[in-house]
């Protein structure tokens, strides 16, 4: 049931936050963004609403899948925990319980999910990718002059994937299964993110719980839900930062060689505060994703269990 509930629930968060996770993709990927506003009209004013959701069928696609196991793996590691040191698995589990659970979760999404963000990074980034190449910088060493002619005037290049099943080719021809696979050292920000994610939803929810219930209401849910989320990417947004710079780094010139080597450059060139490009993006869109993703997983969970009982 809980596999069945956090596929349905995942899909209906990525269709409430995708828009705003492509903006903060291209602010974490692109310095010429000077803030949340000025990414969404640069971004609508060449692209217009498509511009948006690249990149999203394949999220959609995958999404169920990753949401299923996230939540299952977490429940299923919670069951077995509660019964090993309580007996029962029925047993009010520890605040420890629930994080080691949900450390659990974070580490098995990053396997499944490694390759569909490598896929949804390069085409929510290529549109840039494709403007840096072929008007470079007037300063640094992307001011070299070009190796080979430049294209002809009015005929701009197409973008280099076709859609996402096509880059995912693409990066496993050109880059090897390592490819696929790039930037999944930061991707283990899932780990303690997932873990901040289990523990503060329980923690809400028991809170905001009535006296004489179990479980919190409707409203209770949506709030828990919402900040779980918000404090889960505020946990997690620098080395998301990371993901996205070392999953972008295919297209064109490679910039960096590793994930220390990412974190250094990117602080030197940019300043601490790049760890926390799309912080207040991360958390602004957040807060509505999780309060649906939680409230449809607990409205599932409960129609399901009042199905077979």
């Amino acid at each position: 049931m809980e596999f069945a509930a956090g596929a349905i629930g995942g899909i209906c968060g990525v269709a409430v936050g995708y828009p705003l996770d492509t903006v903060k993709v291209r602010i974490q990927t692109e310095p010429k963004y000077t803030g949340i506003w000025h990414c969404i009209r640069d971004t609508y004013r060449r692209e217009r609403v498509w511009g948006f959701y690249r990149g999203l069928s394949l999220p959609v696609c995958t999404v169920s899948l990753v949401s299923s196991v996230s939540f299952g793996t977490y429940r299923h590691c919670l069951t077995h925990i509660c019964r090993f040191r309580y007996g029962s698995a029925d047993a009010k589990p520890a605040k420890t319980d629930i994080t080691l659970s949900g450390f659990a979760s974070g580490l098995v999404r990053v396997f499944l999910t490694s390759p569909t963000e490598v896929a949804k990074v390069r085409l929510q980034t290529q549109t840039q990718t494709q403007t840096q190449q072929r008007r470079p910088s007037a300063s640094g060493p992307s001011a070299a002059p070009p190796t080979c002619p430049a294209p002809p005037v009015g005929r701009a290049p197409g973008p280099k994937y076709r859609g996402p099943l096509h880059c995912l080719a693409s990066v496993a021809r050109e880059e090897g299964l390592r490819g696929l696979y790039k930037g999944s050292s930061a991707l283990f920000r899932d780990g303690h993110s997932f873990a901040t994610y289990f523990l503060s939803y329980a923690i809400l929810c028991e809170q905001l719980t009535p006296a004489g219930r179990s479980r919190p209401d409707v409203l209770g849910v949506l709030v828990a839900g919402g900040c779980a989320g918000v404090l889960a990417w505020a946990v997690a947004t620098p080395m998301d930062v990371i993901k996205s710079r070392l999953q972008a780094d295919g297209q064109g010139q490679r910039r960096y060689r590793g994930l220390l080597h990412c974190v250094v450059t990117s602080v030197r060139e940019e300043g601490p505060r790049v760890l926390f490009k799309g912080l207040s993006l991360n958390c602004c869109r957040a807060f509505p994703v999780n309060m649906v993703v939680f409230v449809t997983y607990e409205a599932v969970l409960r129609l399901m269990r009042g199905l077979l009982s």
